[in-house]
């Protein structure tokens, strides 16, 4: 099984738990006093741009789990709840924890100036980055196989050959890749292919939810904006391919994808499909608690909201990985006593004696002294088809807004020490590159010394240049020093 694709696996909760909560927030809560089980088992409201729909392939799942572990710089456990600790994750070792503090620096709500951009998530069955997008009959093949003969009929070296410039432009990003360096045989487009073999000698089909959406989420706030079509000189010297944001961010994905960095991490990964419940709904199997409330509101604030930084996060509470890139996040409070909602923490907080409704009193930290209730509004960014648009910006991206239901447990000084879910599809986890994670494809090791390409004269000049590129190739890589090229040369950026 190729561990490349192991965050891969996305999977809309409408579809795991068939109904949403409704978008009152009043409303919500009461359903949650009247009948909390029933409650904990539906999807939090949603609103906005729905992500691509997928399905899971529980083969993976174990796999994924010990892949993350062994990316992520620790995973040592906190003192919260025995949950894991928020300076695993974040870069700032003094970062908040006192929601009064919080609220006094007006973190209640903040937005990255800078959003993550949007991708496609390049599935396997299309050739992952070997899809020709652009080409109207190739969009409507649903096989792995028929899409692989379609290219197959006519070859890239075919379309170059005969100098048709508008079907050279609709070659695919791998393909247009290749066309840079003149390579025959080891290419980029060939190992994007010979993804999907294996799971058709096998199953005679591959699943359309398999793709490369485990590069785009870190990338797309990772690297910059690809934001102009730029034309660059193929191997022939002559010749000039256009390269789309479409297309560089694509190869963006795909190094991403392909090769390793170090992450940080925190939570925990369900490998349970039904995870046991008690009688309120909550989650009881050891191994399915995954980020406690106090460790998520802690986290985003702090990494959004301080750092101004974005990261991962699985949306969905069990077996199931779907990861966004993070945009934005604002909440509110409530009374968990009387349900009523307010801007201020003074005056939704009530005394652990107080509250005599409590669903989950058993749970409770020892130090806890006040409990108040949270609504978060989190905005994630959601993929987007491939365009051969010449220009690209926010406005071309979509996004979804999910809002997720809990309280905090809180000490005498109102710092927080834990929390409970009040409904099961929470996020399960989440994780970033460390802050100079660079991906780097084997051999970008054998050019790291050259200059940056200025895109003006043909890589396929210089055999140090090819050499690296077929040496990646073999790995499904592409020259991260290409890439980051390629990114300059589309902001206007020369050498």
């Amino acid at each position: 099984m190729n561990t490349t694709m192991l965050f891969t696996i996305l999977a809309f909760p409408f579809l795991l738990f068939g109904q949403t909560a409704p978008k009152d927030l009043s409303d919500r809560l009461q359903m949650f006093r009247e009948n909390p089980r029933s409650f904990m088992q539906l999807a939090p409201y949603r609103e906005g741009a729905r992500p691509q729909q997928r399905k899971v392939d529980t083969k993976l799942r174990n796999k994924m789990r010990q892949e993350i572990m062994q990316s992520s710089v620790s995973s040592q456990k906190s003192l919260i709840l025995g949950h894991e600790d928020p300076q695993l994750f974040l870069e700032n070792p003094n970062y908040l924890t006192n929601l009064e503090k919080m609220e006094e620096n007006k973190l209640q709500s903040s937005k990255l100036e800078i959003a993550p951009w949007s991708d496609d998530y390049w599935a396997i069955y299309k050739g992952v980055l070997g899809a020709r997008y652009a080409d109207n009959k190739f969009n409507f093949i649903v096989n792995w196989n028929v899409a692989r003969d379609y290219v197959e009929t006519k070859t890239a070296a075919q379309i170059f050959k005969s100098q048709d410039f508008n079907e050279i432009d609709k070659l695919s990003p791998s393909e247009k890749y290749d066309l840079l360096f003149g390579i025959d045989n080891n290419t980029l487009t060939k190992a994007s292919w010979e993804e999907g073999r294996a799971y058709f000698d096998a199953n005679g089909k591959v699943e359309t939810w398999m793709g490369i959406c485990h590069g785009w989420a870190p990338a797309a706030f990772m690297i910059s904006r690809p934001i102009n079509k730029i034309s660059v000189p193929a191997f022939d010297g002559k010749t000039m391919i256009n390269f789309y944001p479409s297309d560089i961010k694509a190869l963006i994905s795909l190094l991403w994808a392909k090769t390793r960095f170090s992450t940080a991490f925190i939570g925990g990964r369900c490998n349970t499909k039904d995870p046991k419940t008690d009688e309120s709904g909550r989650i009881i199997e050891s191994g399915c608690f995954d980020i406690n409330p106090g460790s998520w509101h802690t986290s985003v604030v702090n990494r959004i909201g301080v750092e101004r930084k974005s990261f991962v996060l699985d949306a969905t509470f069990d077996y199931e990985v779907w990861n966004q890139p993070a945009l934005a996040y604002r909440y509110k409070y409530f009374n968990p006593e009387t349900n009523e909602a307010t801007e201020k923490l003074s005056d939704a907080l009530i005394t652990i004696e107080n509250f005599r409704s409590d669903k989950f009193r058993k749970f409770r930290s020892p130090q806890t002294k006040k409990i108040v209730g949270v609504e978060m509004m989190m905005e994630y960014v959601v993929e987007t088809d491939p365009a051969q648009r010449p220009v690209d910006d926010v406005t071309y991206d979509r996004t979804q807004r999910v809002y997720y239901l809990y309280d905090l447990e809180l000490d005498e000084n109102n710092n927080i020490i834990g929390g409970e879910w009040y409904q099961n599809a929470h996020p399960d986890f989440l994780w970033t590159p460390t802050q100079n994670a660079r991906p780097l494809a084997v051999g970008d090791y054998l050019i790291l010394n050259l200059p940056q390409w200025d895109g003006k004269i043909s890589l396929a000049q210089n055999t140090n240049w090819v050499y690296a590129a077929e040496k990646s190739a073999r790995q499904g890589q592409p020259l991260a020093k290409l890439i980051e090229s390629l990114v300059n040369l589309s902001q206007g950026v020369t050498p």
